[in-house]
């Protein structure tokens, strides 16, 4: 494999919604920067937009501001979220929208002009080329990009991030990419459970499976402090295809069990988690399956339904014009995906200041990948990723040298790198990811065990993962492709070690279904607090710490910006 070193000033590391609008905007506010695009797969259709949404879930229509959005997110996250970052993100939601607007985003307005809102946070729009357009909008303002390009590991250099290694997976290229400053916003993680979908089809699921927790392992092997890994996010979606029920929910749609009972009925705060915990609850007691029934909509909603669904769920559509059934003469089974690792939707992520700064000097976070703010969505992903290339930006006005690196520091993670490709005999990259799936389904609070935690069963799994990784060393390769792939199981065992601390150290259950502790049945407000960790770079030992939660009314009588 070929060594090549190349300099930029800023590396954004992933081409996604977050990657894409950071490099734009890195672009319009110094146009003479050198700004560098490390993408997986390629910027065109890549990441959670790769397939195109049907709304913009994150927009505040007429009566919505910052302040209630956080009061809407904090509440559907039991109380617990950064205030800061997620009321920050609440203040440039509709801008940045306005912005993708005017690159060309079609979003959907009535006779007047005037958004058509689905909902009090949310607007229809038109969004099957979204990706195509963010990536169209890079190329043209000529930012490079590196397409088909592994990142392994950040550059650490004299106690600060200067870049990072990463591989080609089609010209075999080892890039030693140095840098002035970094942005990670390469997304969450799926593959650390067992897909509901399995053989062929185990793609088949909610969250990106090409997501792989790249971004959260490189900072866990760097050293960054991590916050919140135990708010899993466990999708409620239609049975198989993985369907969004929040487009059955807005066409008017009834949760129902096996029974026709209302079941959502039972509970009195009815949010997020709690639609799919009371989902679990009903098969576990034998009142399933769940279902969306749709005969109580009109043929009209029936049609803007499956409009609806073109735009990112085709499949279903089809099924049923195949089977000749209109959405109205049927009900849809529900059931929860395998759980994920997003601090999009939930907060696993980096811990970060309100300028987007981790806890190592020189990196900065946005998208999925940056914790304590969830429910951002695609937007709040865009306003991470402005503030952070705008911070980024000041970081160069004081750090406007490149250090030079040790030839050990190369060497050393070109053979991490390369190792499975030299290696006659070993495990494969498939045999390694469904040994750590096993591990976390029997033992980390998989579907079949209803999402539910407890001890014994977690230091089970802290125990098998520690084997786990002590084989990844015999992991081998035999063509670039495939170390991609043993590269990603390496990545996932990394954070599947994080989520089972965090696990473990929550003694409460504060989040039913993603965070179900039977042992700790109930929520205690001692635990209104953040669980943090990090890891020895040298060692992998892990530490695990907690964190205040500071209201956003309070937030003026400490230091604002970077947490101490």
């Amino acid at each position: 494999m070929e060594i090549l070193e190349k300099e930029t000033d800023i590396l954004i590391i992933g081409g996604g919604a977050a990657g894409c609008f950071a490099a734009v905007m890195a672009k319009q506010n110094k146009p003479d920067l050198n700004i560098t695009v490390l993408e997986k797969a390629h910027i065109e259709r890549s990441g959670c937009l790769a397939a195109g949404i049907n709304a913009i879930n994150a927009y505040l229509n007429p009566g919505e501001t910052p302040e209630t959005y956080l009061e809407y997110v904090k509440n559907d996250c039991n109380g617990l979220v950064r205030d800061d970052l997620v009321y920050s993100i609440g203040k440039g939601l509709n801008r940045v929208t306005e912005i993708v607007e005017k690159w060309g985003l079609p979003i959907k307005k009535d006779k007047d002009g005037n958004y058509l809102a689905r909902g009090p946070r949310s607007i229809k729009i038109n969004g099957e080329q979204f990706k195509p357009l963010l990536a169209k909008k890079v190329r043209e303002s000529g930012i490079e990009v590196l397409n088909r390009t592994v990142a392994t590991n950040y550059i650490v250099n004299q106690g600060k991030v200067s870049g990072a290694f990463a591989f080609n997976v089609r010209k075999g290229i080892f890039y030693v990419i140095k840098a002035r400053a970094v942005i990670c916003a390469t997304g969450g993680a799926a593959g650390i459970y067992r897909p509901n979908n399995t053989g062929d089809a185990r793609h088949k699921m909610w969250y990106s499976p090409f997501n792989t927790g790249t971004g959260y392992a490189m900072g866990i092997r760097a050293g960054a402090e991590m916050t919140t890994f135990e708010m899993r996010f466990v999708a409620l979606r239609v049975k198989d295809v993985i369907a969004p029920t929040g487009s059955f929910a807005f066409a008017g749609a009834k949760q129902l069990n096996d029974k026709g009972e209302e079941y959502l009925k039972k509970y009195d705060n009815i949010n997020t988690p709690i639609r799919l915990y009371a989902t679990v609850q009903e098969e576990k007691a034998g009142n399933g399956p769940c279902y969306l029934d749709l005969s109580n909509i009109s043929k009209e909603e029936g049609e803007k339904l499956k409009e609806s669904l073109l735009g990112m769920c085709p499949g279903l559509v089809l099924q049923w014009e195949e089977q000749g059934l209109d959405p109205e003469q049927i009900r849809v089974e529900i059931e929860g995906t395998e759980p994920y690792i997003v601090g999009g939707h939930c907060q696993s992520g980096y811990w970060i200041d309100t300028e987007r700064r981790t806890s190592l000097p020189g990196l900065f976070a946005a998208g999925d990948v940056a914790g304590g703010a969830p429910k951002k969505y695609v937007t709040g992903a865009f306003v991470e990723g402005e503030t952070a290339v705008k911070n980024a930006i000041k970081y160069l006005e004081e750090n406007p040298d490149i250090d030079e690196l040790p030839a050990e520091l190369i060497d050393s993670e070109f053979r991490r790198v390369t190792r499975p490709l030299v290696l006659e005999d070993g495990y494969t990259h498939q045999e390694m990811e469904e040994r750590l799936q096993d591990i976390m389904e029997k033992y980390a609070g998989g579907k079949s065990n209803y999402y539910e935690l407890e001890e014994k069963k977690l230091l089970k799994a802290r125990e098998q993962l520690e084997l786990l990784k002590k084989d990844l060393e015999l992991l081998k390769a035999d063509t670039f492709h495939q170390l991609m792939l043993v590269h990603e199981v390496i990545d996932r065992v990394d954070v599947a070690r994080i989520l089972v601390e965090h696990l473990l150290y929550r003694e409460e259950t504060r989040w039913p279904g993603y965070q179900t502790r039977i042992d700790y049945p109930l929520r205690n407000e001692k635990w209104l607090k953040f669980i943090n960790s990090y890891s020895d770079p040298e060692t992998g030992k892990i530490q695990v710490l907690e964190r205040e939660h500071i209201p956003l009314n309070d937030l003026n009588n400490i230091e604002r910006g970077r947490l101490k």
